[in-house]
């Protein structure tokens, strides 16, 4: 049974149940890593501030996965004075348990926090988010390290959870749970998505969170330009991060099939190497946060399509040809919808990027693409591979196959993403940026 499509899915749907609390004293706290994801949607929908909450079990020497206690920023210890009793736990043990969770707590409360201050819990509302809840030990010890932080009152709030498990939580005031089945299984089962959460999705969703991109305009002291756009689509608003350097002569339209894509740290990291090329970037989220729960609109690629098309009219219009050429970057679905919006008459695109995407499902209008197209798949990513060469057969444009060795389907084996990345700065680089005086075009192969 799936029941979600992903963190942020989950996240915006528990934010609407959670909306009876917009405007009161409330902070939002994720548990690291899956749970910040839901919890930034969650902050969001209630406009509230953002912090995670980092949590170590003490775990009886001999038997490390019955807990005895849990740690916690600023000192905190909550012990269960009876399981230390009865499985005899000496004060020397114990100590050196705590040492050693102690290192593990501050060396992750460093990562995530870069420095940033713990949120102050004293007399506050405070919201404990995970991505669900399986045993549950780790959200009991969160929400008693919140209870002993100075919070006033404690809810924890999840996607899913065992019906069982739900009962037998005492420690936080109240539980939001969306989903309860009594015949739980693993908490993925119930994602479409459970890919691993990152260490740096965390950090980018707290700066994200710390400092709110929307409506944001800044100049940068070199004459860039980066803000916050709001697009008119037909009937819906997208909304958009558009960064624009002193002198553009090629900006790259991100066309993913998640409503979320703007805010993804895959997209956000393959932007800033396009921003070190020298080119632009619009990130898109071509759904809206409603229209993404319905499965069926991220495979709707002629949607997808007229959406990027309507925002690559929009730039033209509102920039006068300031952002240069336009080039494409497609993952997942959305390389599908960006060789579609390429393939209409009188497009002026220049050039597309696919990431694990599935070109394939522009279908018959590939072989009406012009711009020169490069596809980017990790070499153990079989199926799509299989998928991308299909669709390379059937377009007329240049065309190359680039396969990153070892990559899973998201690119998160270490330097598989930054590999797909340069590779896409150097295609966009050839085609969208003028040519050096004295280096010609390298061409365009098939297959490496």
């Amino acid at each position: 049974m799936v029941a979600f499509h992903d963190r942020p899915d989950a996240g915006r749907r528990l934010g609407k149940r959670l909306a009876g609390l917009r405007g009161r004293d409330v902070v939002v706290l994720g548990l690291p890593r899956g749970g910040v994801p839901v919890a930034f949607e969650v902050a969001k929908a209630l406009e509230a501030p953002l912090d995670v909450i980092v949590v170590r079990k003490l775990g009886v020497p001999f038997q490390p996965e019955v807990a005895m206690g849990a740690i916690g920023e600023g000192g905190v210890r909550v012990l269960d004075p009876r399981t230390i009793s009865m499985a005899r736990v000496s004060q020397e043990d114990l100590q050196q348990v705590e040492r050693q969770e102690r290192a593990l707590l501050e060396s992750r409360v460093a990562r995530f926090r870069q420095g940033r201050p713990r949120l102050n819990l004293t007399g506050r509302t405070v919201i404990i988010v995970d991505d669900g809840i399986a045993t549950g030990s780790t959200a009991r010890a969160a929400c008693q390290v919140a209870r002993h932080l100075g919070a006033a009152k404690v809810i924890l709030a999840v996607p899913v959870a065992p019906a069982r498990a739900i009962v037998e939580l005492k420690e936080p005031d109240d539980v939001v749970c969306l989903l309860s089945p009594q015949d739980f299984q693993a908490v993925g089962y119930y994602y479409h998505d459970f890919s691993p959460t990152e260490d740096g999705e965390v950090v980018q969703l707290l700066d994200a969170a710390a400092s709110p991109a929307r409506h944001r305009t800044e100049e940068g002291g070199d004459g860039s330009l980066e803000q916050d756009v709001e697009i008119p689509a037909g009937r819906v608003v997208l909304r958009g991060s558009l960064y624009l350097p002193a002198r553009c002569d090629g900006t790259v339209l991100f066309a993913h099939g998640s409503g979320s894509s703007r805010h993804s740290p895959r997209n956000r990291f393959v932007a800033s190497v396009l921003h070190g090329a020298g080119l632009g970037t619009l990130l898109l989220d071509l759904l809206t946060p409603e229209e993404e729960v319905n499965r069926a609109n991220v495979f709707d690629i002629g949607l997808l399509a007229h959406r990027l098309s309507s925002a690559t009219h929009w730039l033209e219009a509102r920039h006068d040809g300031s952002a240069g050429r336009i080039g494409y970057f497609g993952a997942s679905t959305g390389a599908g919808a960006a060789l579609w919006a390429a393939a209409e008459p009188g497009a002026q695109v220049e050039a597309v990027v696919s990431r694990g995407g599935r070109p394939d499902l522009a279908g018959p209008r590939l072989a009406a693409v012009k711009a020169p197209t490069l596809l980017i798949v990790g070499g153990a990513d079989t199926q799509v591979l299989a998928l991308n060469r299909q669709a390379m057969a059937q377009m007329q444009a240049p065309t190359r196959l680039e396969i990153v060795p070892g990559a899973t389907h998201l690119f998160e084996e270490p330097g598989t993403l930054a590999m797909a990345a340069t590779l896409a700065a150097d295609w966009f680089r050839q085609y969208l940026l003028p040519a050096p005086v004295g280096r010609s075009m390298p061409e365009s192969r098939n297959e490496r």
